[in-house]
C-alpha cells in the first residue's frame, strides 16, 4: 500500500512564499515522476510541476520563474518552492506521483491535497 502525504498548505500574503512537501511512503519499489498539481474552485486541475526520475523538470508557464519543484531521493519526498504568490495560486494542491511497487506493476497515486490560500 502507498501512501502520499502532502503538508506546507497555508494562507499567505501576495508576494509571499510558500514550501509545499510530499512524502512518499509504503511498498514502493521505485519513483519514476514527481509532481504537483492544483485545483481551484470551479476549475479543473491542472498540472503546476512535475521532476522525473532523472530530475528534469517541467512547469506550467504561469508558475515558471516563481516556483521551483526538487526532490529527496533518499526521503522519496518531492518539494515545492513557491515565491512571489498571487491570489491566483490561491488552490489546493495535489502531489502525484509514478511509482513501482513490483515487477511489472507501476501506477500513479495522488495526494490527499493541502489548501494554499494567497490573499490580496
Amino acid at each position: 500500500q502507498v501512501q502520499l502525504v502532502e503538508s506546507g498548505g497555508d494562507l499567505v500574503q501576495t508576494g509571499g512564499s510558500l514550501r509545499l512537501s510530499c512524502a512518499a511512503s509504503g511498498s514502493i519499489f521505485s519513483i519514476n515522476f514527481m509532481g504537483w498539481y492544483r485545483q481551484a474552485p470551479g476549475k479543473q486541475r491542472e498540472l503546476v510541476a512535475i521532476i522525473t526520475k532523472g530530475g528534469m523538470t517541467n512547469y506550467a508557464d504561469s508558475v515558471k520563474g516563481r516556483f521551483t519543484i526538487s526532490r529527496d531521493y533518499a526521503k522519496k519526498t518531492t518539494y515545492l518552492q513557491m515565491s512571489s504568490l498571487k491570489p491566483e495560486d490561491t488552490a489546493v494542491y495535489y502531489c502525484s506521483a509514478s511509482i513501482k511497487t513490483g515487477t511489472d506493476v507501476t501506477d500513479v497515486y495522488w495526494g490527499q491535497g493541502t489548501q494554499v490560500t494567497v490573499s490580496s
